[in-house]
């Protein structure tokens, strides 16, 4: 069988797997089909030769198709789980996901607050890939309110820009990418990541920002079909790259090699979406040959 990860990263991952292995922590709900959430964070993490620590904020009941219902974690509970670890192990990179309440936005930004060295990424899980509703306009609050002023790079589609960015929901519409990813870096964020997989547009265009003005952009060939936890894996992957090392910049172009991969050999074993295959280097079919293709030349740093 042949070993098989992105390029960088599979040096520097071979290079600490004898050794000890970053240490990341997710902070996500858990999605009992494997597809998405905490099961997907910890997937793609250690399929990036990292040690993940899984801190719950949510239990679902879902499948491939939809969310049926969920319980979120009382926000006790999230702190003690997350400073119980924290104690114990030192942790390069925090990465969060579904948050559940305003109070475990609170107790995670107070988290994130002790530990200012430690980068945070946060995929903000408004919705489903199903598209059933995971945070109510009060959360959207607290996220723009306690978590961005913390956050070092927050990776929302189109939609969750928009939302995220919008001073009141009428406003939303009227926003443009640019307009929502200014309105975030003035939060107090240091990086956005606006991908484009909800875009009607032939490739999938992701655009970073920085706060120093800095703009790149990476086209992607647009792979058909619907899959289930492509943005955990995406979010999971920059948490992952850097914590093995890599620039933020290339953190990014990494990861999204990563995931492009991991949709292109996505399975398709229920009733819903397909479920991106973290671990394809594993399978004895994975070459080198096969790596995923480069993403379009960049449009340049503006």
């Amino acid at each position: 069988m042949k070993f098989y990860i992105v390029h960088p990263v599979r040096e520097s991952i071979l290079s600490q797997i004898a050794e000890f292995p970053p240490i990341v922590m997710t902070l996500a709900g858990a999605d009992p089909s494997g597809g998405a959430g905490i099961q997907a964070d910890i997937l793609t993490l250690a399929s990036l030769g990292c040690h993940p620590l899984s801190v719950i904020t949510a239990v679902t009941v879902q499948d491939t198709r939809s969310v049926e219902n969920f319980w979120v974690m009382d926000a006790e509970q999230v702190s003690d789980q997350a400073r119980f670890l924290l104690e114990d192990m030192p942790v390069s990179v925090f990465k969060v996901g579904m948050i559940g309440s305003v109070e475990n936005a609170a107790v995670i930004a107070e988290i994130a607050a002790d530990y200012p060295d430690v980068p945070l990424i946060l995929d903000p899980v408004l919705a489903s890939g199903g598209g059933d509703e995971l945070a109510r306009e009060e959360l959207c609050e607290a996220i723009r309110d306690l978590l961005l002023p913390l956050t070092t790079l927050v990776t929302p589609n189109s939609i969750e820009a928009r939302r995220l960015a919008a001073s009141n929901p009428d406003e939303e519409d009227e926003l443009s990418l640019p307009q929502a990813a200014q309105r975030l870096l003035q939060a107090g964020v240091e990086y956005v990541l606006i991908t484009g997989t909800h875009d009607n547009t032939v490739q999938v265009c992701n655009t970073l920002y920085h706060r120093s003005g800095m703009t790149s952009r990476e086209h992607w060939p647009r792979l058909p079909g619907s899959y289930h936890g492509s943005g955990c894996t995406l979010a999971s992957a920059i948490a992952g790259s850097l914590a093995n090392g890599l620039s933020m910049p290339d953190a990014v172009r990494e990861a999204q090699a990563y995931t492009w991969e991991t949709l292109n050999r996505a399975f398709r074993p229920g009733m819903g979406q397909a479920i991106p295959d973290r671990l394809f280097w594993a399978r004895g079919d994975a070459t080198a040959e096969d790596e995923a293709p480069a993403a379009g030349e960049p449009d340049g740093l503006a």
